[in-house]
């Protein structure tokens, strides 16, 4: 019988992984006008083709950016929300910052953390980046359980770190290295 390649880049035992593409559009930002609930005030995903597309350009086209969809292997596919490392830098550094979200039908099934182990094990093994960070707002105890699951420890507080939803938040630091055990571990 011959092998039959996957069509994720890497792949669990409920999701996985695979980059994102124009032709997401649709999928994609219906899932986000279905989140906007569970998204409010934390983040806010394109949510129109338009947004979706330029989002989407700059994952695809951007080299300090890598984009991950978490598809739902036992449904077909179907996009249970998304990964992105941002801001990655090379030379002496190999460090990216995560965003991340899961979809409304989604939430709550273990399906982010599996993924973004999958994300973390990417990273640091083809990506071959060192280090990993996530900045998240303090009252979104969601984010930080999983960030904390995943084996990322709080390396402190930045105030009015970045500009979302009309004003400048506080932030979380959390961080990773290559060298850490991870949630899985």
């Amino acid at each position: 019988m011959p092998h039959t390649a996957s069509r994720y880049l890497t792949e669990g035992r409920r999701v996985g992984l695979r980059h994102f593409t124009y032709d997401d559009a649709a999928e994609f930002t219906a899932r986000a006008r279905e989140s906007k609930d569970l998204h409010h005030p934390w983040l806010f995903p394109p949510d129109t083709p338009a947004a979706y597309a330029a989002y989407a350009q700059r994952l695809i086209e951007d080299p300090a950016k890598a984009g991950f969809l978490v598809c739902e292997k036992e449904a077909d596919g179907a996009l249970a929300g998304f990964v992105n490392i941002n801001n990655i830098v090379e030379g002496g550094f190999l460090c990216g910052a995560l965003g991340y979200g899961a979809f409304a039908h989604a939430a709550g099934r273990g399906l982010m953390r599996e993924a973004l182990d999958l994300v973390v094990r990417y990273a640091f093994g083809p990506m071959r980046l060192h280090r990993l960070e996530i900045n998240v707002q303090p009252g979104n105890a969601a984010s930080i359980a999983l960030a904390r699951a995943c084996g990322f420890r709080k390396e402190g507080f930045s105030p009015k770190m970045l500009y979302i939803d009309g004003a400048w938040r506080d932030h979380e630091r959390w961080a990773l290295t290559a060298e850490m055990p991870t949630g899985d571990d």
